[in-house]
């Protein structure tokens, strides 16, 4: 089951139907441990609607209201052979070894939804950056008992220059105005996504494919019950949270964005998000 945020209320995909379930609070909606078993109860009949195509085109918001959006790098071995690449140079590529290798990983705060876009909107280069790259990731929602109740795709904008820079930079290069996106929707189930499932992405540049990848969460090092626990070690999220788990799809060096570019991710069984760079 799929659910979808929207100006007109909330946008829930069944298998085959739609149901469009009016005021209702998201953060109290999404906020719910046994939010699949409640919703298998609200949707009939009467909230059914037979086209959801212009919810979805033209009404649709990111699956977020007052949620904090963390995020965890360095959980795929490619995405730690990057960092150690971007900042060779400034003596701290000897850190995200470390931090592959080590049980505690890597957590930081991402974004607000003030600061982040949904499906179809622009997210931002940093205008003091000079290498910059999109992360896709398998992003969790979770609940304020931290529990993963659903999934969505994220892409962690990110300033490699900064970064690389210096390691202690990091806020800089991950967290500015529409520095996030996510949607187009949160996937729920009971039940951990097969280990099958892959991530792929695309950038497109005056209509022209200019790079595509694509890995398997199979490849990511750490559990993601493992990485939940510790972002709720000491933090507590009345709303519940978003957490980016990292990415294993990394640009080469010579490789970054330019404005109007347009990034494409699609996660198996979620769906894909489209945003333009601004």
């Amino acid at each position: 089951m799929k659910i979808y945020h929207t100006t007109k209320g909330i946008l829930v995909e069944n298998k085959t139907t739609f149901h469009l379930l009016k005021d209702i609070n998201w953060d109290d909606f999404i906020n719910d441990d046994a939010i699949l078993l409640n919703l298998k109860n609200r949707i009939n009949l009467e909230n059914q609607i037979e086209d959801a195509s212009d919810l979805l085109q033209n009404e649709l918001l990111p699956p977020v209201q007052s949620q904090e959006i963390w995020a965890s790098g360095v959980t795929y071995f490619n995405s730690k052979l990057g960092r150690e690449a971007e900042s060779k140079e400034a003596g701290g590529s000897s850190f995200y070894a470390r931090v592959y290798e080590a049980e505690r990983p890597e957590l930081f705060f991402k974004a607000t939804a003030n600061r982040t876009v949904g499906h179809g909107g622009k997210v931002r280069i940093r205008k003091d950056s000079q290498w910059d790259v999109p992360e896709p990731e398998l992003t969790l929602a979770i609940t304020s008992s931290g529990k993963i109740i659903g999934y969505t795709i994220g892409n962690d904008m990110s300033s490699r220059s900064i970064e690389g820079e210096n390691p202690l930079y990091l806020p800089q290069a991950k967290t500015y105005d529409g520095c996030a996106a996510v949607g187009p929707c949160i996937l729920l189930t009971e039940e951990p996504l097969a280990s099958s499932t892959k991530i792929h992405l695309q950038i497109a540049r005056d209509n022209k494919v200019v790079f595509e990848g694509s890995i398997g969460i199979d490849q990511m090092k750490r559990k993601l019950t493992d990485i939940v626990g510790y972002l709720y070690r000491e933090c507590s999220f009345p709303n519940g949270s978003l957490l980016m788990t990292g990415t294993g799809i990394v640009p080469s060096a010579d490789f970054t964005l330019k404005s109007n570019d347009v990034i494409t991710i699609t996660i198996d069984g979620i769906g894909t998000l489209v945003n333009t760079v601004a």
